[in-house]
């Protein structure tokens, strides 16, 4: 038997109107995968624990109390069963999550939210060295393009990078339907590793 936490990470206004507007995947379809795992969750008993990001009244985003900080309708009128704020990327950082993981025995952690590269990473990285299967639903992530003074990168290969990265063996990258189906049949989503991918990616 899988005992599952859903945890959806940073579903804040900051990725609609704010500063970081989210562009791969569209916006309007990883709220409605989002909104669909939290659906099941809540229907199966599965414990959802919703992430919030906070920042100082200093900052240009997430500043505690503003517009951008404030969870999304997907998320904010939805039940829930516990509420974190952090101020670092993970959400096992300074927060109660781990202990309330423990507390009710969750072997397997889903990961939903914002954004694919940062919070939703380090998070995954994160669970994986605690010892936490992991689980992340591609299609209710997402991210921007990013420019810097390293380079460029657009949200799609952005997006896809971390994602082939993180399913070779920090977590098992799936769709929402996937999940929905391991879900409903009581097993985990299959997880890759360094050796299948780089078999996978070499010349036959």
């Amino acid at each position: 038997m899988v005992n599952r936490a859903l945890v959806v990470i940073d579903v804040q206004r900051e990725y609609e109107t704010g500063a970081l507007p989210i562009s791969y995947p569209p916006l309007a379809g990883s709220l409605a995968s989002i909104g669909r795992a939290m659906a099941a969750a809540h229907r199966d008993g599965v414990p959802i624990a919703v992430i919030q990001q906070d920042a100082p009244a200093t900052s240009p985003i997430f500043a505690v109390g503003t517009t951008g900080w404030q969870l999304h309708p997907t998320v904010a009128d939805r039940p829930r069963d516990a509420l974190f704020h952090k101020r670092l990327p993970g959400a096992f950082t300074d927060t109660g999550l781990e202990a309330w993981l423990r507390e009710r025995a969750i072997d397997t952690v889903t990961l939903v939210g914002y954004m694919t590269q940062h919070c939703v990473d380090t998070t995954a990285r994160q669970a994986s060295h605690a010892g936490f299967a992991v689980e992340v639903l591609a299609d209710a992530t997402g991210t921007l393009d990013y420019r810097n003074e390293v380079g460029t990168v657009d949200a799609r290969s952005l997006h896809t990078t971390v994602l082939t990265v993180l399913h070779t063996g920090f977590a098992a990258v799936a769709t929402t339907d996937a999940w929905l189906a391991a879900l409903a049949a009581d097993r985990r989503l299959p997880a890759g590793s360094v050796p299948s991918s780089t078999a996978v990616a070499s010349p036959t």
